[in-house]
């Protein structure tokens, strides 16, 4: 299985190193471009940039992910199947229909509950007791796809959000892999959300 990765911040790191511990093959890894960050406005690298170096991976690093010149890139790559976390750009319907397996997405709760942005804080701010990670088939609205495979996590009383934050990116990381697993075996059963739950 050929792989595209997208992703930026923290939480997708663990997925990246388990994709490639685990043998797939990555074809390139797309992030968001360096920013200057801080009070010397230094040029950082994204966490996942940092991580796909250190692994030896071909980075993309588009501005704009929806650019003629960005869809033409990945068409030449000519992947089966995009796994995106924590990217940060949405993907257009026409990268969303490219891989012939589609697009898979690590999102940090348990979807229709707290789609979009924070969700993790969210749950803390909620008092939710329960959280977990939900890997989806990406559609063009927002973290509404069919959903795959759920995995579900205790919240304790003194958990921070950056402690619930390095679990669910872990949690992640173990769910894809079941994932891929499921996709390559072809023995996935997709389940659609139910939008009024969302």
């Amino acid at each position: 299985m050929r792989l595209v990765f997208l992703g930026t911040a923290d939480y997708a790191v663990p997925s990246l190193k388990t994709i490639v511990q685990e043998g797939y093959k990555v074809l390139t890894v797309i992030t968001q471009p360096d920013r200057p960050k801080g009070r010397g406005q230094k040029v950082k690298f994204s966490p996942i940039k940092k991580a796909a170096l250190k692994l030896n991976l071909p980075i993309f690093q588009p501005e704009n992910i929806k650019t003629s010149e960005s869809v033409d890139y990945l068409k030449e790559l000519k992947a089966d199947l995009y796994v995106v976390v924590a990217y940060g750009q949405i993907l257009s319907k026409e990268i969303l229909d490219l891989p012939p397996m589609g697009c898979v997405n690590v999102h940090g709760s348990l979807l229709p509950k707290y789609r979009g942005a924070a969700p993790i804080h969210w749950a803390i701010i909620n008092g939710e007791v329960e959280t977990g990670v939900t890997t989806m088939y990406m559609v063009p609205d927002l973290d509404s796809g069919d959903i795959i495979e759920q995995s579900r996590l205790k919240i304790e009383p003194d958990y921070s959000v950056g402690i619930l934050h390095d679990l669910l990116a872990d949690l992640g990381a173990k769910t894809l892999l079941s994932t891929l697993r499921a996709l390559a075996k072809g023995s996935v059963n997709p389940t659609p959300q139910d939008d009024s739950k969302a």
